[in-house]
């Protein structure tokens, strides 16, 4: 296998349109993972987002989407390992972990919004706790003025999350 001495960049997924349009926070983050990329052109590029009701109910995975975009915007396929087909923050941690381990890289980083960056800084964080993987974050800025969701809401929910997680942890 492999090893990318430079990393892994996981781009987290957000909500998608029913029929598969990356809505603004989703672009956002593909935006800054392309940045990102630019600047390390040896990492790889790992995709989060499978099915769910609140973030995308098409017949392909969220990631699949997200994929497409950044090939379009200039990011060559072959930079685009295996996606991790999650449901939800918990699991973007959870089935990135051995997909990454697997590649034997020494850190990664995570990109994501900043109403999303404390719990998933959190998830991460713990999830590789356990291993030598260190874990970065590039945060991008949600405009309120752009996003098709409640912004407001998403955010207390992110900050409900993040204390029963703490919660749970003590």
């Amino acid at each position: 296998m492999q090893t990318w001495e430079t990393g892994i960049i996981v781009i987290l997924g957000s909500p998608n349109s029913d029929q598969g349009e990356l809505y603004s926070v989703a672009k956002q983050r593909c935006e800054l993972g392309i940045k990102e990329y630019i600047k390390h052109p040896n990492r790889k590029i790992l995709l989060t987002g499978g099915f769910g009701d609140h973030f995308n109910t098409t017949d392909k995975p969220h990631a699949y989407y997200l994929k497409q975009y950044l090939i379009k915007h200039g990011v060559p396929e072959q930079s685009i390992i295996e996606f991790a087909l999650s449901k939800n923050t918990l699991e973007d941690a959870l089935l990135s972990k051995p997909i990454i381990v697997k590649y034997k890289v020494r850190n990664i980083l995570i990109i994501t919004s900043d109403y999303h960056h404390d719990r998933v800084k959190f998830i991460f964080e713990k999830e590789f706790s356990d291993t030598n993987i260190q874990v970065q974050f590039s945060v991008c800025q949600t405009d309120e003025n752009d996003c098709e969701f409640d912004l407001k809401s998403q955010t207390e929910h992110e900050k409900r999350s993040l204390k029963m997680l703490i919660e749970k942890m003590l």
